[in-house]
């Protein structure tokens, strides 16, 4: 069980090999980080059996109250709720603060309710990462919006 960057070591027929009129820049984000290897830009968890499961994007950050923290940080804390099926997190404008405080999605697996949901997922979020880390909103969905792959 182990978590960390999914990069690539050989080449495949689609990959990119340049970004268009920069290719210091295609340089810099994708083979300078691990020497020898592509980097994805996404987070990968392999469980002990060797299957592999993609975290999300590293580099999508939000900035709370001064702080700055991976959605894909915060979803892996609500995930573990019980009654959670899946999430996603979003930073939204604040007036102060700018990004100032996060908004949780997700839809509830069946037979749960979300009377006391909210509380439990800010204080499951303020004991595992941070009291600051805590979601301002908790909106519960009938699903979460996918891309063609999923």
């Amino acid at each position: 069980n182990i978590s960390g960057a999914l990069c690539i070591s050989q080449a495949w027929p689609g990959m990119a090999r340049t970004i268009y009129n920069d290719h210091k820049r295609f340089l810099e984000t994708y083979l300078t980080p691990y020497p020898g290897f592509f980097f994805t830009g996404d987070g990968v968890y392999r469980t002990s059996e060797g299957y592999y499961q993609l975290t999300g994007r590293l580099d999508d950050i939000i900035n709370i109250s001064g702080h700055r923290l991976g959605t894909a940080e915060v979803e892996d804390v609500v995930n573990d709720h019980v009654a959670v099926a899946e999430s996603a997190v979003i930073g939204y404008p604040h007036e102060i603060k700018g990004e100032g405080k996060m908004l949780v999605f997700l839809p509830l697996k069946p037979g749960y309710t979300q009377e006391t949901l909210a509380a439990e997922l800010r204080e499951l979020i303020s004991k595992k990462i941070a009291k600051y880390a805590a979601p301002e909103y908790v909106q519960v969905t009938h699903r979460l919006p996918k891309t063609r792959s999923g």
